[in-house]
């Protein structure tokens, strides 16, 4: 059965509600845990050890039928994520080894109602796409947005909305809202991301606008990141909102002074599960996605990670992204 059409909301970038909003420590006696507060107040206890008690679900044969028959006879999903992923998206539980998260907590569910078994891949964000091209892999999911340059080459199942988040020092005074705000800054962020062009956007129209352009910077991972911030070679860090707002609170030394949609100022950004173009998954993975989200197994994942409020309502393929850069 096609996915239909999600019932989303489209909403302005400027002035959005941060995704979460997180008061995180580390637990060593309890064996490693974060508490998370949502925003609706309550507070969720988060597993960090490798021992994770994944949410599953049941198989659907009708929608398992839909695999292509290659990867049925295989009987695994090649799920790739990205090594330079954080906390609450992907990241090393305390054992440093185990990749946990809920991007792999998402992909597992959507194995479970294939009835394939999950074997996750983590890899550098560049390598996520060429695997993909390659057919090394079956589908990404970590935290990649719906763009419309991308989808030229891939086809996209939603699954979580794209906020970004601004990160600056503790007490910087700084509040970013659009362009203006970050002209003349030094910001921080991750080569080829939907951020970097966002921020790239954001320069030439300071530029011509008669404003300083942004003087970007990019770091090899994110310890290198914060120490830049902390030390003042950088302004801000321009990321996903979840990650941000979780190493916010679970330092304290950090804040988040501004968010974006991830695909502009008029439409909201959309996380979704990505695979070659054409390759006959799309279709199974969004039926995938709408049968967990019936079920309530995918309420159960996000609210687990403190995500309640990036859930969307349905799975949709090859929706409107983020627009291409205007020639």
């Amino acid at each position: 059965m096609p996915a239909s059409i999600a019932r989303r909301t489209t909403a302005a970038a400027l002035g959005l509600t941060a995704a979460l909003v997180l008061s995180a420590c580390g637990n060593p006696d309890d064996g490693g845990t974060a508490e998370v507060a949502a925003a609706n107040g309550d507070t969720t206890k988060i597993n960090l050890s490798p021992d994770q008690n994944r949410v599953t679900t049941e198989e659907v044969d009708a929608i398992a039928a839909e695999v292509p028959e290659e990867i049925r006879e295989r009987g695994t999903l090649e799920v790739v994520n990205s090594s330079g992923s954080a906390a609450p998206l992907t990241f090393y539980a305390t054992d440093n080894k185990t990749v946990i998260g809920v991007e792999p907590d998402i992909a597992s569910l959507v194995a479970d109602v294939l009835g394939l078994k999950l074997h996750l891949n983590t890899v550098s964000w560049e390598n996520i796409f060429v695997g993909l091209d390659s057919a090394k892999y079956d589908v990404g999911f970590s935290n990649i947005t719906v763009t419309e340059e991308r989808k030229e080459k891939y086809d996209f199942a939603t699954y979580r909305e794209d906020n970004l988040g601004f990160e600056a020092k503790k007490g910087s005074g700084l509040k970013i809202s659009g362009p203006k705000d970050v002209a003349g800054l030094t910001v921080a962020v991750g080569s080829g991301t939907n951020q970097e062009k966002l921020l790239i956007e954001w320069s030439k129209e300071n530029e011509k606008a008669g404003r300083e352009p942004v003087d970007i910077k990019y770091y090899q991972n994110d310890s290198d990141t914060y120490l830049a911030l902390q030390s003042g070679r950088i302004d801000l860090y321009l990321g996903p909102n979840p990650t941000a707002a979780y190493h916010a609170a679970s330092t304290g030394k950090t804040e988040v002074v501004g968010t974006y949609s991830g695909a502009g100022d008029t439409l909201q950004g959309l996380i979704a599960a990505t695979t070659k173009k054409d390759s006959g998954l799309a279709e199974p993975l969004a039926d995938a996605l709408n049968e967990v989200i019936d079920n309530g197994t995918y309420a159960k994942v996000l609210e687990r990670w403190g995500l309640s409020d990036e859930a969307v309502t349905e799975s949709e393929i090859d929706p409107p992204g983020l627009p291409k850069t205007a020639s």
